[in-house]
């Protein structure tokens, strides 16, 4: 994939609240003391134009890879990936 926007990583004060089906694909893939901190963490996503949390994000299908609190987005679509990470 190929990288269409570079997204910075913000920290909330009270950030939006993950989808249940982002933390079911999550689950067990990273350690839960990783879940607690992505969950005080959001990002403006460029396809859907509004900040959403982090772990949503991690889970779409245009999440490329994060490195150094910036997120790599494909820009395709807003949709959560159907398996497990």
């Amino acid at each position: 994939m190929e990288t269409k926007y570079l997204v910075k990583v913000e920290q909330a004060e009270k950030p939006p609240k993950p989808s249940k089906e982002s933390l079911e694909i999550l689950k067990g893939a990273i350690s839960k003391k990783m879940l607690s901190n992505m969950k005080k963490e959001c990002v403006n996503c460029p396809v859907i134009g509004r900040y959403v949390p982090f772990l949503d994000c991690f889970a779409c299908v245009s999440f490329i890879r994060r490195v150094k609190g910036e997120v790599h987005c494909a820009g395709t679509e807003f949709k959560l990936k159907s398996k497990q990470i």
